[in-house]
């Protein structure tokens, strides 16, 4: 079983914010830099598509049979994009209407940064006061409104979420990577700015678990969160963080965040970490896999596992919360045969699924999932017996064995134990009918014989 470790933070960050107020002559450079940009691209794909075949000559037949066939494997774009094409009809869309998709898609406009320029990109500026300017391409350099071949937009860049962090990068002149591209089904333009966080060290387990952990196990439909002390036991009520995963994309991921954002806010109270499961479900939905359990493959195919997982991570980075996954083998089953019931009362109904956000936080802090033995019954050499919650680490003599208690179960020689022997040896006397009668003597040993294996015949 793997060991659990604190998932590291994400490597870059990556913000939008729409340009708004565009003119017309705006759009139609826009339009003609990306085009011109994405024409170049698709050499530079081609290039590489003939490279590819040279270095890979074993598959040189096959790809030369796809180009003659009309087979091409990367499209610029999108292939469902492509194929729409085909089924206008079906999708709602009049041919000029997919052409402005087609071609918005297949626009590049786009830069990456670089440190040491100025505001950290030289091709597309983006000012501390929101200026928007663009290099010009030399064939397009006639569009130009400002000295060196530069485009300025009218539109003011004001990004809404992490505009310290963008405005502290560009103050300094650090690397900032932009992307503009037009979405033509709202008839918006928007500019994207990203750039990459500087390595950090994870949080050791041993902080991490240093104020308990929130065990957290992911649902088709919700979050079941249990939170745990650092001896592994459970603390509170259970908690559930429901989401729905109908509806569009956008609708969905509005749903992740939302139960995930109240998720970290209860753990950040506590200064709690978080603990889950390292699922990947990739492999696991084909029907090879599951073969006709058609319930349990669609079961599999709804869980949100990676795009949670990403959100997760992202959204916990930015609060200081320590993430802690843990192996996902049997939590599930383990939880429910030790803690469902236990945790089960009247005035609180439990469920699995709770159990095993109990299982996954006791093998992120280290314990394993099956609680104590109980207590035996009363009046059995013990009376008050041990508990069956987790034991701290500090705890004196946790580990030690019971003392030992003179007793019956010490089998020590009590002191009447020749007497009963002498009376036991009567017992030996067996009566036979046509035989003669044999006594056999009996062997007395005194308890100082005993403990010395001394043996007297």
């Amino acid at each position: 079983m793997a060991a659990p470790f604190v998932v590291p933070g994400p490597s870059g960050v990556a913000v939008r914010d729409r340009l708004k107020q565009l003119t017309v002559a705006d759009e139609r450079v826009l339009r003609l830099v990306g085009d011109h940009l994405g024409s170049l691209a698709s050499r530079d794909l081609r290039v590489r598509k003939s490279r590819r075949l040279r270095v890979l000559e074993d598959r040189l037949e096959a790809v030369r049979a796809d180009w003659q066939a009309g087979v091409v494997h990367v499209v610029r774009g999108g292939k469902q994009l492509l194929n729409t094409r085909h089924h206008l009809d079906a999708a709602g869309l009049s041919e000029a209407g997919w052409r402005a998709r087609w071609e918005a898609a297949r626009r590049f406009l786009a830069a990456d940064g670089e440190s040491g320029k100025r505001y950290g990109n030289e091709t597309i500026r983006v000012c501390p006061d929101g200026e928007v300017s663009v290099k010009l391409p030399a064939p397009l350099a006639h569009l130009a409104n400002a000295p060196h071949g530069r485009y300025v937009l009218t539109a003011r860049m004001a990004f809404a979420r992490r505009g310290e962090q963008w405005r502290d990068r560009i103050t300094a002149h650090r690397a900032v990577a932009y992307r503009i591209h037009e979405d033509v089904l709202r008839g918006r333009w928007y500019l994207t700015a990203s750039w990459a966080n500087p390595p950090v060290n994870c949080l050791p387990l041993a902080a991490a678990r240093m104020r308990g952990m929130l065990g957290v196990d992911t649902n088709a439909d919700h979050l079941a969160a249990w939170r745990l002390d650092t001896h592994g036991n459970p603390v509170g009520a259970p908690l559930r963080f429901g989401y729905d995963l109908t509806g569009t994309a956008t609708h969905r991921d509005a749903q992740i965040r939302h139960a995930l954002i109240r998720l970290l806010h209860f753990a950040k109270r506590r200064s709690l970490a978080v603990a889950v499961e390292d699922l990947d479900f990739a492999g696991v939905k084909t029907r090879e896999k599951h073969g006709g359990r058609k319930r349990f493959r669609k079961l599999i195919s709804g869980l949100p596992t990676a795009r949670l997982r990403a959100r997760l991570v992202g959204m916990a980075a930015e609060l200081s919360i320590p993430v802690v996954a843990v192996d996902p083998a049997y939590t599930s089953k383990w939880g429910a045969q030790h803690w469902h019931k236990p945790l089960t009362s009247i005035n609180r109904a439990t469920t699995r699924h709770d159990a095993a956000a109990v299982a996954i936080g006791r093998r992120a802090l280290g314990h394993p999932v099956r609680r104590r033995t109980a207590p035996p019954l009363q009046h059995q050499s013990d009376a008050a017996g041990h508990r069956t919650v987790q034991a701290g680490n500090g705890s004196r003599a946790r580990k030690e064995t019971r003392p030992r208690i003179p007793g019956p179960r010490t089998r020590c020689v009590s002191p009447d134990a020749e007497r009963k022997r002498a009376t036991s040896a009567s017992k030996t006397v067996r009566d036979a009918p046509d035989a003669q009668v044999r006594v056999q003597d009996s062997l007395l040993l005194t308890e100082e014989e005993r403990c010395h294996g001394v043996h007297d015949r």
